[in-house]
């Protein structure tokens, strides 16, 4: 096994992962979605599980924490490792109208509005891979549904030219939602050769209709688009 910096495995890693960007995310979807986890990694906080999923194959759940520069130290080392077909399950918020907090956007393609990304080669935008990526919109179709489009990916939570608040009307036209990790994630997808699709969570309105989805809330939805992706890994 490769020797990484910032993993480092306490159990066994699957090929397929899913990667939530919050460590609590994480140890909620192990305790949902897995049966018998074992902690994968708990080093710099970045907590990681691998267990049997519903189907009974392993799956390994790794948080990235926030932002592109972080998600793409987990996601190299991971793949150093084996991992082979990786989903974010993340959240984001929503900048058209038309969405209800709780819905589920799966990306098409990511909008390189951050720096890991670019400074990954990327150019202005950067695809999923089809294939994972048509397995996970068909399981959001059977469980619920879910908008498909662009994200526009970007390095600023509190954006002080205001981008959040008030997104101008070419972003919105262009991407449904903002989020931070997923330009990075397909990019090393493409060069390293590994299967990478995102599914994310509406948690903010972030047009004129305001608004921020609840704790109670946010687990209930994650947890459905966990399903989700664990029956798009198949």
């Amino acid at each position: 096994m490769e020797t990484t910096l910032h993993i480092h495995p306490t159990a066994d890693l699957a090929e397929r992962v899913l990667l939530p960007g919050d460590p609590g995310r994480a140890l909620l979807l192990a305790q949902s979605l897995l049966e018998r986890p074992k902690m994968f990694n708990h080093n710099r906080g970045l907590w990681g599980y691998t267990g049997a999923a519903a189907d009974g194959a392993p799956l390994t759940i790794q948080s990235t924490g926030m932002g592109g520069p972080s998600a793409a130290i987990v996601v190299e080392e991971l793949v150093r490792l084996g991992a082979r077909r990786i989903v974010r399950v993340g959240s984001c918020g929503a900048l058209r109208d038309g969405f209800e907090l709780g819905d589920a956007i799966v990306a098409t393609e990511a909008i390189a509005g951050d720096g890991a990304s670019r400074a990954l080669g990327a150019g202005a935008r950067v695809a999923a891979d089809g294939a994972l990526t048509a397995a996970l919109a068909a399981a959001a179709d059977a469980k619920g549904g879910a908008r498909r489009g662009a994200v526009l990916t970007t390095d600023l939570f509190y954006d002080p030219a205001g981008a959040h608040a008030d997104p101008s009307a070419e972003t919105a036209e262009a991407a449904l939602a903002i989020e931070m990790e997923t330009a990075t994630l397909f990019q090393l997808g493409a060069l390293r050769g590994v299967q990478t699709a995102c599914a994310l969570v509406v948690s903010d309105l972030l047009g004129a209709r305001r608004g921020r989805i609840d704790a109670d809330a946010m687990e209930a939805a994650a947890i459905r688009l966990g399903r989700i992706a664990v029956t798009a890994l198949g």
